[in-house]
């Protein structure tokens, strides 16, 4: 079963509603689940304009904006609202039920500190003490 990032799941569950309520093919469930997720997102970015911007750019231009406002949504820690996460993953539930029913939505983080998940990721952690710049070979 492959899980996703918090991050990654509400930036996937965004362009999935921008571009089907562009469509107007959405479901009244899927309507509701995409308000709502906008709404929970617009919470997070309630102090910073800025955030709303690219938000709303995003929502015009998922490819342009996607590594934009992924780090908008870190910077507002979205990926500790267990609301915002579950209101992502019912969206997208809604619109893939076999891949909701496989787990492909499913996420459980719990007390994580650098936690990675997904596919192709890099990270580099530094918790407390001395950070310095890794060293090249010797």
């Amino acid at each position: 079963m492959r899980l996703m990032e918090p991050i990654t799941l509400i930036l996937a569950a965004l362009a999935l509603g921008a571009s089907t309520a562009r469509q107007d093919e959405m479901s009244t469930a899927m309507r509701d689940a995409y308000a709502r997720l906008q709404a929970l997102v617009m919470k997070r970015f309630r102090h910073s304009a800025e955030a709303e911007l690219v938000l709303a750019r995003y929502e015009s231009a998922p490819d342009v904006w996607e590594a934009r406002l992924g780090e908008e949504l870190s910077a507002a820690a979205a990926e500790s609202d267990v609301e915002l996460v579950e209101t992502a993953q019912a969206l997208l539930g809604l619109a893939d039920r076999a891949g909701a029913r496989s787990g492909k939505y499913k996420l459980t983080i719990s007390g994580g500190q650098g936690v990675q998940v997904g596919d192709h990721g890099m990270q580099v952690n530094f918790f407390g003490g001395d950070v310095r710049a890794p060293r090249g070979p010797s």
